[in-house]
C-alpha cells in the first residue's frame, strides 16, 4: 500500500460478536463450518494486528444489541429482524453481545453506531466517522458474508469509497452464501478482493 494511503484507509470489522465467532454463541453451530474452514478468527486477529502496526484506522460496525421492546409496532419486519427477535441475537448486556475476546477494541479504535438490519452505513454514523478521519479506502471483514458484509460493501461503493473485501476474513451460514458474495456479487461492484495474506503483503510492499 502506498505510504500516504495508510492514513486514508480504515479496516471495518463487522459484527465480530461472540454469538457469531465463539463456541457457545447463539449462531455458532450455524456458522462454525465456514468460520473454521475459512480460518476467519485467526485471519481477523492477524489483520487487526497488521493494521494497528501500520497505523490503519480500525472501526467496529456492530449490529443492534437486542433488548426487550425492540421491533415493537414496527411496520415491516424482515427475516433478519424476525431472527434477531426470536433468538435475542447479540443481546444487550450478554456474553453473546460482546466482541470476541481476541478482537477487542483498543484505544484509538472507533465504534460506529449500531445498525438495525444489514448495512453498517444505514442510519448510523459510520460515513461521518470515515469522513471526519479523512478515510477514502475501506477494508471489510467480519460477519455475515451475504448480508452485512455485502450490504456494507455496496453502500460504501455508492458513497464513493474504495472498497476492499477480505475473502478469507468472512463467514456465513454456509459456503453457498460466501460463494455468492465472493464469486458473483462483489466482483460486479467492488474494487479489490484479497486474502488476508495478500492484503498484508501489499502493506509490506507499500502498494495496494
Amino acid at each position: 500500500m502506498e505510504t500516504d494511503l495508510t492514513s486514508k484507509t480504515a479496516l471495518i470489522l463487522i459484527d465480530p460478536f461472540n454469538d457469531f465467532l465463539s463456541e457457545g454463541g447463539k449462531l455458532w453451530e450455524t456458522v462454525k463450518q465456514t468460520v473454521i474452514e475459512n480460518n476467519v478468527v485467526p485471519n481477523l486477529i492477524k489483520l487487526v494486528a497488521e493494521c494497528r502496526k501500520n497505523n490503519i484506522q480500525i472501526i467496529y460496525a456492530p449490529h443492534r444489541k437486542t433488548q426487550k421492546g425492540d421491533y415493537l409496532n414496527w411496520k415491516f419486519l424482515s427475516p433478519s429482524h424476525l431472527g434477531s427477535l426470536k433468538l435475542s441475537l447479540f443481546e444487550k448486556d450478554s456474553w453473546g453481545g460482546e466482541f470476541h475476546p481476541d478482537l477487542q477494541p483498543e484505544e484509538g479504535d472507533l465504534i460506529a453506531q449500531n445498525h438495525w438490519t444489514a448495512s453498517g452505513f444505514a442510519n448510523t454514523d459510520l460515513d461521518f466517522l470515515l469522513k471526519e478521519h479523512g478515510i477514502t479506502h475501506i477494508v471489510l471483514a467480519g460477519m455475515r458474508a451475504n448480508t452485512c458484509i455485502d450490504s456494507t460493501a455496496r453502500y460504501g461503493v455508492e458513497l464513493g469509497y474504495h472498497v476492499t473485501l477480505i475473502k478469507d476474513g468472512i463467514g456465513a451460514f454456509n459456503w453457498d452464501e460466501i460463494k455468492a458474495t465472493v464469486e458473483t456479487n462483489f466482483p460486479n461492484y467492488g474494487h479489490s478482493l484479497l486474502t488476508t495474506d495478500d492484503f498484508i503483503s501489499n502493506l509490506k510492499d507499500e502498494k495496494i
